[in-house]
Formats: structure tokens, sequence, C-alpha cells
């Protein structure tokens, strides 16, 4: 056993190891909170100066965590920085950047690229290195490899390299970052044993895997499985809104079989940082080996085509009403990807509002975990979230439900409002001002 090796395993195993977090967003930070909270220090890495300078004065900037555990963090040490020099303090290093795909619906690399780059200079011998971005099988091993190993250190001996995919779900209070299962993948074996041991300490279950390719397909495969099931069920509810049949009552009515079924349910269209983008990663991977991911490709066509369907639903609506979507006046209740948290990662809410701005409604939104219609990459509206109220709603021509938050009165907005567009399934029952979409 390398003197590196044995150093490090004492290190984490003692709670002595410094662990440093490179992203601190929906994946980031419950992990620094995890670590911090088992006594380790833990240092945060962020570009975004705005959100470190938020951080240390112990506040959050992510709704569904609190700054109280923040500002508890700070005080037991835990401190955000932007200088990447500090990366020779940390014995771990989790990296946790975004993995998107340009508008060529490829991987775009660029996070993982420029943070193995900034890190680059500062590694030393007795260090790990973990990826935790969802990427296609090999990125480990292609993109972070050669520049660990740039400086003269050799992985699995002075530095060691894992690969284990975050599965966080924010919002979801059945689980949390120290009950999910963590799949830990390493370059070599002393680079997964390494692995184990950072993630044994703060994870109630961690399954090995025998190598960072393996679990850089794992985590494609777990939402390959729920992309390719909710394109089957979205394709279902257009053949059974056809039929005159709700696929919500089908779906619940066939989720009672005790084996066999897992239930999906139908929506406007996929979001969040994961479902939507990861497929695609395996299936542009895919074209090096000369195979065509046939189901991927489907299942992503149909999703991709759900805002279009839920905005012609609602033009079928308006046209009962003599109304051109043109001039009229439309409401967008919920506009994070998933309901009860704030959350606009690749929202189909924001491409339904797009669609129908361009078709000329005037649109506006109400979210109550969105006040203010945040910065993003691609989308952009000057809006502020509406409160709703039976007055408000009924200066409305149409509301579209496109998230289905807790906080929305529903029996008050079916009272209310003229049209509804129900993309949820929240109104199982014949209304007369409801079109099920």
């Amino acid at each position: 056993m390398s003197n590196a090796k044995t150093s490090l395993l004492k290190k984490l195993e003692s709670n002595e190891a410094v662990i440093g977090i490179v992203g601190l967003g929906y994946v980031g930070l419950p992990l620094m909170l995890r670590y911090n909270d088992l006594g380790y220090r833990v240092l945060g890495f962020d570009i975004d100066s705005g959100k470190v300078e938020q951080l240390n004065s112990g506040k959050s900037y992510i709704e569904h965590i609190g700054s109280e555990r923040i500002a508890r963090a700070s005080s037991q040490g835990f401190e955000a920085t932007t200088n990447f020099e500090r990366v020779s303090e940390a014995d771990a290093i989790i990296l946790c950047v975004p993995t998107p795909l340009n508008k060529y619906r490829e991987p775009d690399m660029s996070f993982v690229v420029a943070t193995a780059d900034a890190i680059k200079p500062y590694l030393r011998a007795g260090q790990v290195v973990s990826l935790e971005s969802t990427t296609y099988p090999g990125t480990t091993e292609e993109e972070l490899l050669p520049r660990i190993q740039e400086g003269g250190l050799k992985a699995g001996r002075e530095v060691f390299l894992v690969y284990s995919p975050e599965r966080e779900d924010p919002g979801n209070p059945c689980f949390e970052t120290r009950t999910i299962p963590k799949v830990v993948g390493g370059y070599t074996e002393n680079c997964r044993e390494v692995g184990i041991a950072l993630y044994s300490k703060a994870i109630d279950m961690v399954v090995p895997v025998s190598s960072t390719r393996v679990a850089e397909m794992t985590k494609l495969l777990e939402n390959i499985h729920r992309a390719v099931n909710i394109g089957l069920v979205n394709e279902m509810k257009i053949v059974a809104d056809r039929m005159g049949i709700d696929i919500f009552e089908v779906v619940d009515a066939a989720a009672t079989k005790p084996f066999g079924f897992t239930p999906y349910y139908p929506g406007p269209g996929l979001g969040g940082h994961c479902i939507p983008i990861d497929p695609f990663y395996l299936t542009w991977k895919a074209r090096e080996y000369g195979l065509h991911t046939r189901f991927i490709e489907l299942s992503g066509e149909v999703n991709r085509a759900m805002p279009e369907y839920v905005v012609g639903k609602l033009m079928e609506g308006l046209n009962e009403h003599g109304k051109p979507v043109k001039g009229s006046k439309v409401l967008v209740l919920g506009i994070a990807y998933k309901k009860n948290v704030d959350d606009m990662r690749e929202s189909p809410s924001v491409e339904i509002m797009e669609i129908l701005e361009k078709k000329g409604a005037n649109v506006a939104y109400s979210d109550p975990h969105v006040p203010v219609f945040p910065k993003m990459r691609e989308h952009h509206f000057e809006l502020n979230s509406v409160d709703i109220s039976p007055e408000s709603l009924r200066a409305y021509d149409a509301i579209v439900i496109a998230t289905d938050h807790d906080k929305f009165d529903y029996d008050m907005i079916e009272k209310n409002a003229v049209l509804i567009v129900d993309s949820r399934g929240k109104y199982r029952d014949f209304q007369s001002n409801v079109i099920k979409a």
C-alpha cells in the first residue's frame, strides 16, 4: 500500500480530511452540509462570487435548504471561496459542476474541463478527485485522468480518481443525501478503495462497481429508464385523449398491479438537470461505436413535443371561447420543473411560455417558489410572479397548470378561471372549464 493511500485513508476514517467541493448548487450544497455535520472541515469552491458571498454570510439561495443550516455550517468551519489555489488544502476534491447540452444536443463538457484545468496546478500527492457530474462513459478517463496526471502524479498511486454519480432529488422529503445509495467506481482498485472510504462515512450505503465507466453508465441507465417510460406514457396520453379516456385514471388503475408495472405519469414535458439531458450523452457517445440509440431518440422526440401539445390544447380551448391565442391573456401556473421546488433547470413551463409569447399571447406566471423569473442561459422573461385570487384569475382568458405545486388552491382556481388547461391531472372529474392536456 502506498504511503499516499495509507495517509489518505487514515484521514478519511478519522474525519481529519479536508473535503473540497467544487460547484455549490443543488448537488454540492447538500453534500457540503452532510460532511460538515460529520465534523469534517469543508471548503466550497464556486466561480460565482455572489454565491460565495451569500454562503459566507450564512445565507442560502436554494429554497429547500434553509439559511439556518448554512449559518450553522459556517460556524462549524465551512468556508466558500472562488480561489482555486486553495485546492491544495483539500484531501478530497468532489466535482459537482453542470454538464448541459449545447444547441446541437451534444454534451457540453466545458464546465468539467474548465474545472479540471483550474484544479490541476494545485493537486498534490495524497488527494482523491471524484467527479459527480452526469456524463458519458469514458469521461473520467478521457478528460480528468490526463489532466490530473499532467504534473507528474500517478493516478492510483499518488492521487486517486473516482466517479460517483450524484443522485439528488431536490424537494423529495423521503430521501436525503445520507439515505440515497452511492455508486462508486475507481480508475484503479486503489482508487475505488479510496472512493469507498470517502463516501462510506457520509452515505448509509455505498455500491462499489468495477470501473468509472460502469459508474458513468449506471447513472445514464437510471435516467434513460425514466425518460423512455415518461415518453411512453406521454404518447399514451395523446392516444387516450383522442379516444376520450383519462390517462391518469388508467395509470392509477394499472398501478394496482403488485408486480410487473411501475407507474409513470404524463406531463407538459421533461424538466430538471438529468432526465431531459442525460440520455443524449449516451446517444452521442454511441455514435462513436457506430450505434443508434433508437429508443432514447424516440422518447426524446415525444417528450420535447409535449410543450407544443399543451399549447395546442390551449388554442383549442380558446377557439371554443371565440378567442385567438394572439392577444389573449394567459397565466401559467408553476414554472419550476417539478412541484414544490424552486429549481428552474430545463423547465417545460418556460418552453410553453416562449411558444405562447411567439404566438402573440400576453403571458404571465404565478409560482410561489419562484417570485422573480431568474436569469437563465437560454430563456429571458422580465416577469414577477403574479398573486392569484378570484379577481385576478377572472382577468385571464386562460390558465395553464404546468407545475402542480401543493401551495396552489385548486378549488379556488377551478371556481374562478374562465378556462383551465390541465397538463398535470389535477382535475379528474368533468369540469366544463377544464381541458385536459
